[in-house]
């Protein structure tokens, strides 16, 4: 890439960030060099913790990306879901959307413990998320993309924002849609970032109504393909199994490609906030049928969307601090 190019990508995240932290300050600006003198290996570090953790278990690629996601909803990208609860603080792992449900602390654990003994309170827990859900989507096989940086930790959690803030399997389009909206985040952004469910499981409780009692008179999901109902029923019954987990992509359920979106077309969605992006909306169904038919799309509108998404309300110059254990403030 001509050094002119880079120069502009830097300048506009800048400008980008400038923007979503309501500040004019030098400082507080994201960008993909931030750690460059300060601790050069820190993205090394960073992918090589996380390529022995996927290495280990595939579905954690989907458990870490999903972290970063669940973060920058709740109060910007701030590392506040990595908090323990102490003292005043009441832990966002104890919300609805986290509550056994939320996993990989222990591989941000061990990236923050490397990071510590490379360049002692110089990265945050934040920007550790950011850069994990980018290498655990390039190991599964999906886009790369410059990380901006230099995100700082915040000194609280909000479980009321959790609760509230992150889009739910059962939301109708139009509650997602507005819960995307207040982010900053527009339809493009809503039905690419959903493509992260082209990876990673999900639990029997999050999709039961679909199979028995979707609009509350005891009738099963119409727009859910037939077969693949029964399939489901089979491991998620009535009552019981809540934990019994089940593929998001049950074409290529390790691999970050467009499946999911085909799956979505075939009515083999697996959650109902998953099929509604084809039967409630003909904006989104477009995009849905378009990334069906093109994985390099998908790709590119993904990567750009996860940018913006981490550039949600961040944390910086002299606000918050760098965390020197991601499960508790300083």
């Amino acid at each position: 890439m001509a050094l002119s190019t880079v120069n502009f990508t830097v300048l506009l995240v800048l400008t980008l960030a400038s923007l979503c932290s309501g500040t004019s300050d030098p400082g507080a600006y994201l960008y993909p060099q931030f750690y460059q003198h300060s601790c050069p290996r820190a993205q090394d570090i960073v992918r090589s913790v996380v390529a022995k953790a996927v290495a280990k278990e595939a579905r954690m690629a989907a458990s870490l990306l999903r972290l970063h996601f669940h973060d920058c909803f709740v109060k910007g990208c701030d590392a506040s879901l990595l908090l323990d609860s102490s003292g005043s603080i009441v832990s966002e792992k104890g919300s609805n959307p986290n509550k056994n449900s939320a996993r990989g602390f222990e591989v941000i654990d061990e990236i923050k413990s490397a990071l510590e003994k490379e360049c002692p309170q110089t990265v945050s827990c934040a920007d550790i998320l950011a850069l994990a859900a980018r290498d655990s989507t390039v190991l599964a096989g999906g886009p790369n993309w410059e990380v901006p940086l230099g995100r700082r930790d915040s000194l609280g959690a909000s479980l009321s924002g959790s609760n509230n803030d992150i889009p739910a399997p059962n939301n109708t389009l139009e509650t997602i849609t507005n819960k995307f909206k207040r982010q900053g985040l527009d339809i493009v952004d809503l039905v690419a970032l959903s493509g992260s469910h082209t990876i990673g499981l999900s639990r029997c409780t999050s999709f039961r109504q679909r199979l028995y009692n979707q609009t509350g008179n005891g009738v099963a999901d119409s727009t859910l393909e037939e077969a693949y109902a029964w399939q489901l029923r089979s491991r998620c019954p009535r009552s019981g199994g809540d934990d019994n987990l089940f593929s998001l992509d049950r074409v290529s359920p390790t691999n970050f490609d467009n499946s999911y979106y085909k799956n979505i077309v075939a009515g083999k969605g697996l959650l109902n906030s998953d099929q509604v992006l084809l039967t409630k909306s003909l904006e989104t169904m477009a995009l849905v049928k378009q990334y069906a038919e093109n994985n390099e799309l998908f790709f590119d509108h993904f990567a750009k969307s996860i940018v913006k998404m981490g550039n949600i309300s961040p944390l910086t110059g002299g606000k918050g601090e760098i965390r020197k254990n991601c499960r508790k403030t300083n």
